[in-house]
């Protein structure tokens, strides 16, 4: 029976995000109003971080930390290939993009990955969860501090009502960092708690970008944001992602085969290696922007956000079949190949294959193969 291809339903969240947009453009909160919302959204962040780094597994993080090859190419294709992806774009696009908005698209490529995405499309997938896991956390904790240097560097316009690169470091340490690390380091206490609750999470995660959301696009609505903006700009900005998208997925694609990485730590590096984070990028944008900056500059992060979720989606659900099709079909003419093929049939049978003779051993079993393979042949 021929599956159905599994096609990515809108994430709820989308619907949310465009509410909190429309409910901020019709009642934009302001005045002392605004200020009052502003130190609710930021608590909100910094119980978020608080709660995620609780959540963190430290055996899951010691578990992946030796796959370094792996580490070293996600991290190189979210600060390195991502950065050189936005720089282009802003080159090619100024001119008939809108300045802000070409900001906020370089400001997306400079952004740490997911975390609880990556992790759960790489599962998704039968990738290496452990790595994932270790990866998307490093990619996060570097980027607290990689973010804002970067956005220094290649952003002229973030140096503006901050105090400079160095104090828009310090609120962001102390926003997203410091609760972080006293989440993680109290784990020991409340571990089993938020094991136990896990479902905690969505609300507060989804809750604070909504409150972070809401406020940003408030200051921008006060500030004139759709008097600048119309619908070809939307247009130009979900064209733009794509590209970009692509571009990193297609890229990250060829050098998981250049450098023979396992299929495992190949989904790994498409997922976290092409993702950004709206969680870590809202609340930067807002303490690395001027208030009126921040709605524009988030706005393609938000659609960005649904794009990727929508294409790993797809991408998640073909790997996972394609995984449990290799999984039922049988080997070869039936004869064990692979390390792990061979050592699962050892073992079914209680034979003991010491180290020296393991290769002699899948040799012989690669020449019966083929045998058998060319009888198959000829019977058919």
């Amino acid at each position: 029976m021929r599956r159905v291809p599994f096609v990515p339903s809108i994430d709820p969240f989308l619907l949310w995000l465009i509410t909190v947009v429309t409910a901020a453009s019709l009642l934009p909160v302001r005045g002392v109003a605004a200020e009052w919302f502003d130190l609710l959204a930021d608590a909100a962040i910094a119980l978020l971080f608080f709660l995620h780094g609780a959540k963190l597994s430290r055996e899951a993080i010691l578990q992946g930390i030796g796959n370094w090859r792996l580490h070293l190419l996600v991290l190189a294709s979210t600060y390195v290939l991502f950065p050189v992806a936005g720089l282009v774009t802003e080159r090619l696009a100024a001119g008939w993009m809108n300045p802000l908005l070409l900001s906020g698209v370089l400001f997306l490529t400079l952004l740490p990955s997911t975390v609880q995405s990556s992790i759960a499309f790489t599962a998704m997938a039968r990738g290496n969860v452990a790595a994932a896991v270790c990866s998307a956390s490093l990619s996060n904790l570097l980027g607290i501090l990689l973010t804002p240097l970067l956005v220094g560097i290649f952003i002229q316009s973030a140096r503006t009502g901050h105090g400079g690169d160095w104090g828009a470091v310090r609120s962001i340490v102390m926003q997203l960092l410091v609760p972080f690390l006293a989440g993680h380091f109290l784990r020991p206490l409340i571990g089993r708690w938020v094991d136990r609750h896990k479902a905690i999470l969505m609300p507060v995660d989804r809750g604070s970008i909504l409150l972070v959301v809401y406020s940003a696009f408030s200051a921008a609505v006060v500030n004139g944001i759709w008097k600048v903006l119309n619908f070809s700009d939307l247009a130009e900005l979900l064209a733009v992602s794509a590209a970009i998208l692509a571009f990193i997925m297609i890229v990250n694609v060829l050098v998981a085969r250049f450098t023979h990485l396992p299929r495992e730590d190949a989904v790994v590096l498409l997922f976290c290696g092409s993702k950004k984070s709206l969680v870590s990028g809202v609340p930067m944008a807002g303490a690395l922007f001027a208030p009126a900056q921040v709605g524009m500059i988030v706005l393609p992060l938000m659609i960005f956000h649904q794009l990727q979720l929508f294409v790993c989606a797809w991408l998640a659900a073909r790997f996972a079949r394609e995984a449990e099709e290799a999984a039922e079909a049988p080997s070869s003419a039936g004869v064990p190949q692979t390390e792990e093929e061979i050592a699962r049939a050892a073992a079914a049978v209680g034979i003991d294959i010491l180290a020296p003779c393991a290769p002699g051993v899948a040799a012989n079993l690669a020449l019966l193969a083929s045998h058998a393979e060319r009888l198959r042949g000829d019977k058919a």
